[in-house]
């Protein structure tokens, strides 16, 4: 049996997903044990604008979205970038204010990568 790969957690993206309802962490908690194991969650979907190997998991909770945003880019390690509770202000993209968070910790993600797992 493979071993899980360690998971990563850039700036508030751990304490951020704590927040959420139970059911919906559950949801969020297995869609990234399943990145570790080099598998994908069903609900698991690439985030537009950001090439392969950074997904999305939605989910919804009495009537609210919430979102978490992964990378498994990396061969050793799968990195959790942003997870948000989507504000519905218009349909159902994700706000850019947020789509540059998570730009900014992807590049945050790929220099721990480099000095961290490197020699892995």
């Amino acid at each position: 049996m493979q071993l899980p790969k360690p998971v990563e957690w850039i700036g508030s993206s751990k304490a951020d997903l704590k927040r959420f309802p139970g059911p919906v962490q559950d949801r969020m908690g297995f869609a990234i044990y399943r990145a570790q194991l080099g598998r994908q969650h069903r609900d698991a979907k690439p985030l537009k604008g950001f090439g392969s190997g950074v997904v999305e998991i939605a989910a919804r909770h009495d009537g609210d979205t919430f979102r978490a945003v992964y990378t498994v880019r990396f061969e050793t390690a799968v990195y959790v970038l942003h997870a948000f509770q989507k504000k519905a202000r218009r349909g159902i993209a994700t706000p850019k204010q947020e789509l540059d968070l998570v730009r900014q910790r992807l590049r945050a993600a790929e220099r721990h990568y480099r000095d961290t797992h490197r020699g892995d």
